[in-house]
């Protein structure tokens, strides 16, 4: 059983999938970002799909597609439940889907809430809006001052819910990655 589960979030393009990719390849076991696989099935099977932002204002069932993204990650935690390891990384938690989801005023109802308070992590690393790092592609369309609502929306959530985030400082991905380690 996972001992530790450790979420490693913040906006579009700050460095969170380097750092999840060098904790893979320091042999930590990584929950990979769920979205992403969703958002290309989304293309996939809806040709008249224009982002012009974060797939999930772009959709054209926006709460289906957010129930799909909660149950893919509520299936990541579930998942490492099962493993035999003490620590257990996420790129991005169920509690992000609320973020997003109040960043592009859409409702929700408990379903939503319940599965962020039964499924609790033990650190939550959030980082920041890095704007020389920021570079948009074909997942990820959102511009810098998006990715800035982004990191202050994620951060309003997981506070609200109980959590203490970390801010990861910027430095290079080791130095990120050893900061993350040192605080757990």
């Amino acid at each position: 059983m996972a001992k530790q589960k450790i979420i490693i979030t913040g906006g579009p393009s700050t460095g969170k999938t380097a750092i999840i990719n060098n904790l893979e390849a320091s042999g930590y076991f990584c929950f990979n970002e769920f979205i992403r696989s969703i958002t290309r099935e989304a293309i996939e099977n809806d040709a008249s799909i224009n982002f012009v932002s974060n797939p999930i204002a772009s959709v054209t069932d926006p709460h289906q597609f957010n129930l799909q993204l909660l149950t893919g990650r509520i299936q990541q935690y579930l998942d490492a439940i099962k493993f035999d390891k003490d620590i257990v990384f996420f790129d991005r938690g169920i509690p992000d889907v609320l973020a997003y989801m109040d960043l592009f005023n859409q409702t929700y109802d408990e379903t939503f809430i319940k599965a962020c308070n039964d499924h609790r992590y033990d650190t939550i690393f959030l980082l920041p809006p890095w704007k020389e790092i920021f570079v948009s592609d074909n997942e990820r369309q959102e511009s810098f001052e998006e990715a800035e609502q982004v990191y202050h929306h994620l951060s309003s959530t997981y506070t609200k819910l109980g959590y203490n985030c970390i801010e990861v400082p910027f430095e290079t991905i080791e130095n990120r990655t050893k900061f993350i380690l040192s605080n757990l």
